[in-house]
């Protein structure tokens, strides 16, 4: 109950002026409430999983590598060492949160919500999935766009490390090897950095320290069998970015057309189904070469969850989904040229918290100019 009450002062303890924003709708509010609370009462410690004799052997495997990968996090790349990912729970299902993510059908531009402390977001996230296909069919109604995903994890921004912190879930923890740094790293990053009001920035830094502190524990931690298995993965993932990465550019082109006469209308509606269509098509010969070449290796059936994953983004693509996807890769390039640029020469962590004090000297900046140093960094990358 201290927890809950915690909780409750943390969203309504606010100036008069944005009281009645934070706590007038209240049964969102208490949704979130209620299913953190859940989660933090789920979670133990990770030696009682290791300990206990009923815990399977293949859970304790990874629990013992996850906190392996904590440990490097702090050591070697200057990541916060807290209570997070130092415990475990089993929430009983296949995501935490569901997301939904929603925009107008001729712009990629995201319907964004706003909250106390962690301010303008482009999602609004649920526990229960039900709920979050409510709020899915109310945006449809009124013409927008939506998507409805799960999300194996999110962060509490260290605001909850007095409590436990994040634990580490059911719905990540079997990850292969690369794949579950990068899930730690990428929501430890979110823990040095966060800029209210920029979806864009923090999941972009967030992705950014994800790749390069992955690549790092690769090269000197994982065994030459997680490395193959992670190349394999990323050089997959890699040219799926840059094809829908190729698609949202053609639609915001569309999108911005200066000549109504041409693109108004059905006619821009008839084009964009055409630039659908045509993703669609490539991303089949993108599959079939994909399938051909794990038959050839006998390395992964075309049944396998990354294929699966690739597929079901395919079928439900719309502006929202190419929306949200832009803002964890966007400015991506941006932050890999403050990372060199800061870390060149620098041992251990120390190029790391080099890089952490540079993106935070750009998260203060105003808006606008933080938009132009970043577009610069992109182009020196």
């Amino acid at each position: 109950m201290r927890v809950f009450l915690r909780l409750l002062l943390i969203l309504c303890a606010l100036p008069a002026a944005t009281l009645l924003t934070a706590c007038g709708n209240t049964s969102y509010y208490f949704q979130s409430v209620s299913g953190h609370l859940a989660l933090l009462n789920a979670a133990q410690p990770v030696p009682h999983w290791l300990a206990d004799p009923h815990t399977p052997p293949a859970l304790k495997t990874r629990l013992e590598l996850a906190q392996r990968m904590r440990r490097f996090a702090v050591a070697e790349l200057g990541l916060p060492d807290n209570a997070s990912y130092q415990r475990y729970a089993d929430l009983q299902r296949s995501a935490v949160v569901w997301n939904v993510v929603a925009a107008p059908s001729n712009s990629l531009t995201l319907k964004t919500w706003c909250f106390p402390v962690a301010g303008c977001v482009g999602y609004r996230g649920y526990f229960a999935e039900a709920e979050a296909r409510a709020l899915a069919d109310t945006l449809q109604a009124e013409g927008l766009e939506v998507s409805v995903y799960g999300v194996p994890a999110y962060s509490t921004l260290g605001w909850m490390n007095w409590a436990g912190g994040d634990p580490l879930l059911n719905t990540f923890i079997h990850y292969p090897e690369g794949e579950l740094a990068r899930m730690l790293f990428h929501e430890l990053a979110h823990q040095v950095l966060y800029v209210p009001n920029d979806t864009m920035f923090n999941e972009s830094f967030a992705t950014a320290v994800e790749q390069l502190g992955v690549a790092q524990w690769l090269t000197t931690q994982a065994s030459a069998q997680a490395r193959a298995e992670y190349a394999l993965h990323d050089q997959r993932r890699t040219q799926f970015r840059a094809l829908t990465r190729t698609t949202r550019q053609t639609l915001a082109e569309i999108y911005a057309s200066k000549t109504p006469s041409a693109l108004a209308g059905p006619a821009q509606a008839a084009t964009k189904t055409i630039a659908m269509q045509d993703f669609r098509n490539r991303y089949a010969a993108l599959r079939a070469q994909w399938t051909a070449n794990a038959n050839a290796t006998a390395t992964v059936t075309q049944d396998s969850p990354q294929f699966r994953g690739f597929d079901r983004w395919v079928a439900q693509a719309n502006n929202a989904a190419f929306g949200a996807q832009a803002a964890y890769d966007t400015l991506v390039p941006a932050f890999e040229a403050l990372y060199q640029r800061e870390a060149a020469g620098q041992p251990g962590a120390a190029g790391w918290t080099r890089f952490f004090a540079a993106a935070r000297e750009l998260g203060a900046l105003p808006a606008q100019q933080r938009t132009q140093a970043l577009a610069a960094l992109a182009l020196s990358h």
